[in-house]
């Protein structure tokens, strides 16, 4: 196949195509705006593969998109691209409104606008798949409940509520135009080449920096924590097997509160980089608790079960194997997360310095 994926060199888009490219002998027509958190760095492994295309695009440009579909003819689009970070959508919720929810818009019509002029056979086989997150559904009450397909939605921050809104209108793209759809809802992402604001790489790097480890509130939330490289294989299962119309929930089955996911890369760098020379003994003097973020859900959880009875994916990835092999990543690749850090990945980009 040749498929579009949509912020390809985000974090997880980037581990979407690292997959294919490596896994199978698909075709990728990489699709990114380049914003802060797009990282050609993060594809420097295949970049130079004859199966992989980049071509820097705003999926806000109808123009831009509808020259891509002409020329590639792609057969599925995997719709990664978009703002993600919460705090950002607190401080500045316009840039969300506009990427994922207007771009997303935008995509629809170009890949609707394509597809409807296909021959019935590859009109029967494309697929637009959007990839979305579980913070779609609010938060859960009790402490066993799980967010299923048919969870009602109740988003609590700009983001969710912008993902809320590009879900529904993909799912309404499906029912009036008949534009084959599929959607899935993610937990929390972890793994290599994790931008460094997110809490995983952000506490590691602190770290190693002896600098204060914030955590919000209690650091009591709980979130369902699923390896990027478990997550990218259950994407391309969807893409290639899904059921149109369908929604799948994907996670790791790994509910741990953030103080703990702290603990336990301080207790990881303890064994693996120890604090000799920072004047402390152990990382988890560093952890500083820090005035919890507006409108903080406390927990998500996943049931997967759908995509593991229907297209019999599960994670292989356990959290203390992925949190080992995410610690053991950023020792190992120091440089990378460093030139994120000062900018300089952008700069170099931009053939600045």
């Amino acid at each position: 196949m040749k498929i579009i994926v949509t912020g390809g060199a985000g974090f997880i888009g980037s581990a979407v195509i690292r997959h294919i490219i490596n896994n199978t002998r698909d075709e990728v027509i990489n699709l990114d705006k380049l914003t802060y958190a797009g990282n050609l760095e993060s594809l420097s492994s295949i970049d130079s593969h004859e199966r992989y295309r980049f071509e820097q695009v705003d999926i806000c440009d109808r123009n831009k998109l509808d020259r891509i579909f002409n020329q590639y003819q792609p057969d599925a689009v995997m719709h990664l691209a978009a703002e993600s970070h919460v705090d950002r959508s607190i401080d500045g919720p316009a840039a969300f409104i506009e990427t994922n929810i207007v771009g997303t818009y935008q995509l629809l019509e170009a890949s609707r606008n394509y597809w409807k002029d296909l021959p019935e056979t590859r009109k029967a086989a494309f697929r637009f798949h959007h990839i979305s997150t579980d913070e779609v559904y609010g938060d859960l009450e009790g402490p066993v409940d799980l967010f299923t397909e048919t969870t009602p939605y109740a988003p609590s921050s700009p983001y969710s509520a912008s993902k809320a809104s590009s879900d529904h209108l993909v799912r309404a793209w499906r029912r009036t135009y008949g534009l084959p759809t599929l959607v899935t809802n993610c937990s929390n992402n972890y793994g290599p080449y994790h931008f460094p604001e997110k809490l995983i790489p952000l506490v590691i790097l602190n770290a190693l920096e002896a600098k204060p480890l914030p955590v919000y509130g209690k650091g009591n939330q709980i979130r369902d924590w699923l390896f990027v490289e478990d997550h990218a294989r259950a994407l391309y299962k969807v893409v290639t097997e899904g059921k149109v119309g369908e929604t799948y929930n994907i996670g790791g089955h790994n509910e741990k509160q953030n103080i703990d996911v702290v603990n336990k890369i301080c207790e990881l760098l303890d064994e693996l980089n120890p604090a000799t020379n920072l004047n402390i003994k152990s990382y988890k003097e560093l952890i500083t608790f820090v005035q919890d973020r507006p409108g903080h859900d406390l927990r998500y959880a996943i049931d997967a079960s759908k995509i593991k009875r229907e297209l019999g994916w599960t994670p292989e990835e356990t959290f203390e194997s992925g949190i080992r092999k995410t610690v053991m990543w950023y020792l190992a690749n120091l440089p990378w997360a460093h030139r994120v850090q000062d900018g300089s990945y952008q700069r170099e980009r931009l053939g600045t310095k």
